[in-house]
């Protein structure tokens, strides 16, 4: 049978399987759902519809004896055709306003603060991904003397990524040697992305009369180590302890799993920035992760913006998470960083 073609009575009794399965985390049986849902029918009428979802792949009997649980394929059709988003109350929405605001001194400190705020509020694990930096615009380039021969390279990107690089030349350097080097690096490379000048640098640098050709040549040396955050991401983690917290995760099998690819960081921000591609709201459920380790998990996801770069936030729980509320927090939390990150 198609899912969308599930009797009203298989769709009432699946969604209250879930609900009450997703608040318990106990297997339900036919006579729970029969009186907790006051659904007007009998627990034996119950039992035999559970059976056929069973039959369907939507729910599974975990024992004999016990009630049943949803599987990842419940869980997908829970949440594209049944969920009602519910909405985030009033003091949860101040609070997010409140902890995420513009006036940390980087961007990484505001997305370290964003995933404990939906760790704090969600009780699972909050993630953030900086954007990739590579499509952000440079703004303004310094050189500023610290020594005779040393000089510090101060490269400043739109939204409040900032990079220094400590450069030395073999001779001494006047201030009027850096003035004019960095009037000429300014105008030829600010308001480009930081992709566009790595790629065109050497070209962008030519016939640079107005500048000292030893600056520039050093600069030029030293592009790979200026750059080099712009292709990058880091992730920032909110609430571990919340997950390991979780009834699924008392199985040491399936902790050890978590752990490792919650330690395997590069690993785990590509996951996710992988979900984040996509507009609004992603979902990920069980076993539509890639990696074993963590199919007892879902991912919830949107993409936030700071200007034209991108970036993914995150919640990452068991598959037995709150998903009409996780939804909600998710979409207002990006809403947010994005207003901040945007002035």
């Amino acid at each position: 049978m198609a899912f969308e073609n599930l009797s009203d009575r298989e769709k009432l009794i699946l969604q209250s399987l879930i609900d009450y399965y997703i608040a318990t985390a106990e297997p339900v049986g036919s006579r729970v759902v029969a009186q907790k849902f006051s659904l007007g029918i009998s627990p034996a009428t119950v039992r035999n519809t559970m059976q056929d979802l069973e039959e369907m792949g939507l729910v599974t009997q975990p024992h004999t004896s016990a009630g049943r649980i949803p599987t990842d394929q419940g869980y997908r059709v829970y949440v594209d055709r049944m969920m009602e988003r519910e909405a985030l109350s009033s003091m949860e929405e101040d609070q997010i306003r409140r902890e995420i605001h513009p006036d940390y001194a980087a961007v990484e400190d505001i997305l370290e603060q964003t995933a404990r705020v939906l760790a704090t509020v969600c009780k699972q694990l909050g993630v953030t991904i900086s954007p990739r930096f590579y499509q952000g615009v440079l703004t303004r380039i310094n050189l500023i003397p610290v020594a005779d021969r040393k000089f510090l390279v101060v490269l400043a990107v739109k939204h409040g990524l900032v990079r220094t690089i400590l450069l030395e030349a073999e001779s001494d350097i006047s201030m009027d040697q850096l003035e004019n080097t960095a009037t000429v690096l300014n105008e030829r490379l600010c308001g480009l992305t930081l992709g566009e000048i790595k790629d065109s640098i050497d070209l962008r640098l030519k016939e640079t009369s107005a500048a000292d050709p030893r600056l520039i040549k050093i600069f030029l040396d030293s592009t790979e180590n200026l750059l080099n955050f712009g292709e990058t991401e880091e992730m920032h983690l909110g609430g571990t302890t919340n997950i390991l917290d979780q009834p699924e995760f008392k199985d040491r099998e399936k902790l050890k799993g978590l752990i490792e690819v919650l330690e395997e960081k590069k690993l785990l921000s590509e996951l996710i920035s992988a979900q984040g591609i996509k507009e609004g709201i992603s979902i990920t459920i069980g076993k539509e992760i890639e990696r074993g380790e963590i199919q007892t998990c879902s991912i919830v996801t949107s993409p936030y913006r700071a200007g034209k770069v991108k970036g993914t936030i995150g919640i990452i729980g068991p598959t037995r998470m709150r998903y009409s509320k996780l939804v909600s927090l998710v979409e207002y939390t990006a809403k947010r960083l994005s207003e901040v990150l945007s002035k």
